[in-house]
């Protein structure tokens, strides 16, 4: 399966993006789908998670509230909206993706990656 993110650009904080993952090559269906986040000099975090069962959800602490991770069954596409954006969002966000139901937030659970797309957040 390919993974193409987009999305990511410039904000003030306060403001919103929308982060859009493409799927391709694979059954979208049988995939459950995440969104993870790296800056410079961290290790990759966990974002956000939908499962393929029932399109449950799960978020990081730091997402929960403010960020939504949907799936759109006709497109195969993976959205991550974000809203009132923090400079500590700032980060370059990847996409990925597993057959597995519930894949843990270790990104080691995870096989198929999308290249990262850039978020920058101003204060």
């Amino acid at each position: 399966v390919q993974l193409q993110a987009s999305g990511g650009g410039l904000v003030q904080a306060g403001g919103s993006l929308r982060l859009s993952c493409a799927v391709s090559g694979g059954h979208f269906s049988t995939f459950s789908s995440a969104w993870f986040r790296q800056s410079p000099g961290k290790e990759r975090e966990f974002v956000a998670r939908i499962s393929k069962v029932q399109g449950r959800t799960y978020y990081a602490d730091s997402a929960n509230g403010r960020f939504t991770i949907s799936r759109d069954y006709a497109k195969k596409i993976v959205y991550l909206q974000m809203n009132n954006l923090k400079p500590e969002d700032t980060a370059v966000y990847y996409c990925a993706a597993d057959r597995a139901a519930f894949p843990t937030t270790d990104p080691a659970a995870w096989n198929n990656w999308g290249q990262g797309t850039l978020v920058t957040v101003s204060s």
